[in-house]
């Protein structure tokens, strides 16, 4: 394992954080798609089965599968019960059926093995890799968006970037390479491009992030 992968890793649990941090402090999950985090939770469950018999081969790894299973179905609870009057379905609109379909394509042709756990983790990568996208489509439909729901994204974005040097480590160290995971990881990464850019230019100078006209 090395620092990329590691400060990723991290990147990832503080997005966490920032994301429940805003929930509990402002008593709403106004601003946050609730489609985005139900995919998410996908993901970590079809990528994480092989907890049941991977579990002791690293304890590193196996605590965080635990830790995002466990705060995506806790954030999404908390979205359907808690705070589900703060929830605007009428802005939370994007047809993520296009993108299970595409993942599951994807897997289907895709795979390095027709295994089902392989399917699932093939599947789960390309999911992840437009997981953000009603997130950001939420964004663009209102055009603004809280700056603590900013950082949110921005450690989320993060971590997905962190994760190529930590290939090009992983390829130059250690001669692995996965093109499945490297490829859906630059598809990932470029969707955060534009955010990247406003978040840059307005949230990290102070100004409210809103989006150009």
């Amino acid at each position: 394992m090395n620092i990329f992968r590691i400060v990723a890793d991290l990147s990832h649990l503080l997005s966490i954080f920032i994301l429940l941090h805003k929930m509990y402090s402002t008593k709403s999950c106004a601003g946050i798609s609730f489609k985005s985090q139900a995919l998410y939770l996908l993901v970590y469950v079809s990528r994480y089965l092989d907890l049941f018999w991977t579990f002791n081969h690293s304890y590193y790894n196996s605590v965080l599968k635990i830790v995002f299973i466990s705060a995506s179905a806790y954030t999404l609870y908390l979205m359907k019960n808690e705070y589900r009057p703060t929830h605007d379905p009428n802005i939370d609109t994007f047809k993520t059926r296009y993108l299970l379909a595409g993942a599951a394509v994807l897997a289907v042709i895709f795979p390095y093995k027709y295994t089902p756990a392989e399917l699932l983790w093939t599947f789960s990568i390309w999911l992840e890799s437009v997981a953000i996208l009603p997130q950001l489509f939420m964004v663009q439909r209102t055009g603004e968006a809280e700056t603590i729901t900013t950082h949110y994204i921005f450690a989320l974005g993060i971590y997905r970037a962190l994760y190529i040097p930590n290939w090009l480590w992983r390829y130059f160290v250690n001669g692995y390479t996965d093109p499945i995971a490297v490829l859906a990881g630059l598809v990932q990464t470029a969707l955060y491009c534009d955010f990247f850019y406003i978040y840059w230019t307005k949230v990290m100078k102070g100004k409210k992030f809103e989006l150009p006209v």
